[in-house]
């Protein structure tokens, strides 16, 4: 292991004015049943090591999986050498830190680390047999369970020492069903870090007949709907939008948010926070990347832009504090979430007189234009007449504008669920948009 406290000495011998460890350790495991059988069984654990430093004023940086101490004179003169070749005109901060860091009970279940993997891989193949034995149009199923364990380090000249340890874990279920006319996909994923959360029955309930519903799906004529995202289809077009909150994508202007903090950016339902300290996820953090303390905030509050994501860079060129959402040099959220509402979704789908209740979309980044907000993407759901499902949809696509459709939402779902892209979002109502099918 790396003698940190010598590091630091060679490093202040050598003319750095300070300097920053940061040692991020994780251990995944990774099972996959395909058709009953093991398919995979791999326990990886990585670890990486960031060492940045100041000299006359820039910031040089050394990034290894090597932690010796034969190391540290390389390190301190890769840092030197990187910190003369820059010509960012950014200043080089090294962060003395907050006066508080939340402590949050949870975010590490040792309970999960220590059930016996042989009962995780019982759980998964149980799983397979529910799911052939559900109907006889299950032609394949593939299911997986994942577990994540992240550990960090960070310790700096400054004084500065934190440490964060979060684990997670997340079951997959897909399915592929038939009849003699048409073949179908389902998918869901459940996340948690308590094994106790698995209810093998409601995922195979939730992804079985979602698959079979959507047989003998077919485009609905090309007209403006009432449209409802699911949960996972919202968070999909969330995943693609979701860095037009950087501040650094602001100040470059590529954001289509530039200029908007203060004004209305969607309809009074919709409440959008960036939650670090959220229970059962491994992203989970005190603390960003550079040491600031991270915390909870609204980004959107009642359908106003009340703030943008900050690193230090970005926060003293906008004359703020950084929010903590430094990472990776770059800016991102660490929880992202749209907050539930009050409407059930049997409320919401009751009052859809003529829409589309849209359960998937594809081609996200691909579709979207971060600038402009305008987005287009392939899309499947059900045909939605006076609150009843009509018919299965595929092969269409939902054309529109980001700001738009979140100034369009006229009912929020009151249940939210953590999605594969990290990002937590309710079903909700948009008021109309443009389907393009046959």
């Amino acid at each position: 292991m790396l003698n940190i406290d010598k590091l630091f000495q060679v490093a202040k011998e050598k003319g750095i004015e300070d300097i920053q460890v940061f040692l991020s350790n994780s251990t995944n495991l990774s099972v996959e049943i395909f058709e009953g059988e093991v398919d995979k069984y791999e326990i990886a654990d990585n670890s990486s090591l960031t060492v940045k430093g100041i000299f006359n004023g820039k910031m040089g940086v050394y990034s290894t999986e090597v932690m010796e101490d034969e190391l540290i004179e390389e390190i301190v003169d890769t840092i030197i050498a990187s910190a003369k070749v820059i010509d960012s005109l950014d200043d080089a901060i090294i962060y003395e830190g907050d006066e508080h860091y939340e402590e949050v009970e949870g975010l590490y279940n040792e309970e999960l680390s220590q059930i016996d993997v042989t009962k995780k891989i019982e759980m998964l193949k149980e799983l397979d047999g529910k799911f052939h034995n559900y109907d006889k149009r299950v032609k394949n199923v593939e299911t997986s369970y994942t577990e994540t364990i992240n550990s960090i380090l960070l310790q700096n000249s400054k004084g500065l020492k934190l440490h964060n340890k979060a684990n997670a874990s997340y079951i997959v279920g897909q399915v592929i069903v038939a009849d003699d006319k048409d073949q179908r996909t389902g998918f869901d994923v459940k996340i948690t870090n308590d094994f106790n959360d698995y209810n093998t029955d409601e995922l195979v309930e939730t992804i079985t007949s979602n698959a079979l519903n959507s047989l003998g799906a077919e485009p609905v004529p090309s007209n403006n709907y009432e449209i409802v995202f699911s949960g996972l289809s919202l968070a999909t077009l969330f995943s693609a939008f979701q860095n037009v909150f950087s501040a650094q994508a602001v100040q470059k202007g590529i954001s289509l948010l530039k200029g908007k903090l203060g004004e209305t950016v969607g309809s009074e339902l919709i409440n959008i926070v960036d939650d670090p300290l959220m229970k059962k996820s491994a992203s989970s953090r005190s603390f960003d990347d550079e040491g600031v303390a991270t915390k909870f905030k609204y980004l959107v509050e009642k359908g106003t832009l009340k703030t943008y994501l900050h690193n230090l860079v970005t926060a003293k060129k906008d004359g703020v504090k950084s929010t903590g959402n430094g990472f990776g040099g770059g800016i991102r959220s660490v929880n992202l979430k749209v907050e539930p509402g009050t409407s059930s979704f049997e409320e919401i789908m009751a009052s859809v007189k003529d829409g589309i209740y849209i359960t998937n979309v594809q081609g996200a980044h691909a579709g979207a234009n971060p600038v402009s907000g305008d987005f287009s993407l392939q899309a499947a759901g059900y045909y939605v007449v006076d609150g009843k499902i009509v018919s299965p949809v595929a092969l269409i696509t939902v054309a529109g504008n980001f700001l738009q459709m979140l100034k369009d939402v006229v009912m929020v779902g009151d249940e939210a669920k953590m999605t594969y892209y990290g990002i937590t979002c309710p079903s909700v109502k948009v008021k109309s948009m443009m389907v393009s099918g046959k």
